[in-house]
């Protein structure tokens, strides 16, 4: 029988090393984060696996649980939530941060609830929005938890639905804030590009009857081309911070900052972050969707070998002025046992460059590989018996 072993094929292993070392930055922000999606590279990380309090940043996985069950036709945008007496007096007033302006007894869609949540960083719209899907917010909170697991934020825990301070119940890091909006981005992408973009939303009236229109406090959006998320958070406790996404040529980046000291400050500091992380580095093209990289061996499969494909174009990020070639090689514990699912991820590629961590990018089957039958077990050690 074949013992399954860790194979490494190199792809393309060559010895001119890159001349250029990482681009200098020093961020103003106690903590910063930044990683390119596009190759998986983490550009810069000051303090990324420290525990810190999310502020408002935790709606990010409110929204997130909410855009998941949406996809899965579980919740409906036109779906309406009563607004109970006990939470609007609890989240409504000055002393209850950020609001939507929601009415008690009011009835309002999961959308314009999301739009509360994302553009308005209403804290009222997040306990509505979880009370109506889950029944308590204790209960909706147990579906972050449960999420946070999923998605292997390996340092957040999340108690409530809005980032209120909870004594440090509730904490996260700004690698998983990061793993967090790459999740949105990619699993749910047409609701990420419905909501988070949103300049502005207009719910509630004044005293005078007035409707109440609020902007969207995204320090990055108008300011950086390709601008189109995240979340902005603030307490006392976590000071100013920030979770951004923008895309620009095919190259999206996330990043993370926090614990700055105003409200200026982060606005500053987040523009010039992610204006230095699409200008002082550049993406080197690999691979195109669903070209071969290469074959892995299948065991106890229909074949077998199974095409290793990229699932979307790949490219390797490096500093804007690097010259030179780059170490590629893919990874996968193997022989791949069948049955293998067409896109079922079942590789690594791994990148190499001296300046920088490896940037490692998944590799999926090509085809759909069944388990073999008794006949075709025979056959197939046959065929590798004789070569």
């Amino acid at each position: 029988m074949n013992k399954s072993l860790a194979a490494i094929l190199f792809v393309g292993l060559l010895a001119q090393p890159l001349t250029a070392a990482a681009p200098p930055y020093t961020s103003e922000a106690p903590i910063a984060y930044m990683k390119d999606l596009s190759s998986g590279a983490v550009l810069y990380d000051k303090g990324g696996e420290t525990r810190i309090p999310p502020a408002s940043m935790a709606k990010m996985m409110t929204a997130h649980v909410a855009f998941r069950l949406i996809q899965k036709g579980d919740l409906k945008l036109d779906t309406k939530f009563t607004v109970r007496p006990e939470t609007w007096k609890q989240w409504h007033g000055p002393a209850a941060g950020s609001t939507m302006f929601l009415s008690a007894g009011e009835q309002v869609s999961v959308e314009n609830l999301l739009h509360g949540i994302v553009t308005l960083s209403g804290n009222d719209a997040c306990v509505v929005l979880a009370e109506g899907i889950a029944g308590t917010e204790q209960a909706f909170v147990a579906l972050m938890n449960d999420e946070a697991k999923r998605l292997g934020l390996k340092n957040s825990h999340f108690g409530t639905s809005n980032g209120w301070p909870d004594e440090g119940v509730t904490y996260v890091t700004a690698e998983d804030l990061a793993l967090l909006a790459e999740a949105t981005i990619e699993e749910t992408p047409d609701l990420y590009k419905r909501f988070y973009a949103t300049r502005s939303f207009t719910w509630g009236k004044t005293m005078g009857g007035s409707d109440i229109a609020q902007s969207n406090r995204n320090p990055i959006l108008g300011k950086i081309a390709g601008a189109d998320g995240l979340k902005t958070g603030h307490t006392q406790e976590a000071g100013y911070g920030f979770t951004g996404s923008a895309e620009q040529d095919g190259r999206r980046l996330v990043m993370v900052v926090a614990g700055l000291t105003s409200f200026n400050g982060r606005v500053a500091e987040s523009v010039r972050f992610m204006d230095w992380g699409f200008k002082a580095w550049k993406a080197q093209p690999l691979f195109k969707k669903g070209q071969t990289v290469e074959t892995a061996e299948v065991q106890l499969g229909s074949a077998t070998s199974v095409p290793l494909v990229a699932p979307r174009d790949m490219a390797v990020t490096l500093p804007r002025t690097a010259s030179g070639n780059i170490s590629v090689k893919v990874a996968y514990t193997g022989p791949i046992k069948a049955p293998i699912a067409k896109g079922q991820k079942v590789a690594e590629l791994i990148v190499s460059t001296p300046d920088t961590p490896p940037q490692v990018l998944p590799l999926v089957a090509g085809e759909e590989v069944s388990e073999a039958g008794v006949f075709g077990r025979l056959w197939n050690g046959l065929k590798s018996f004789f070569g």
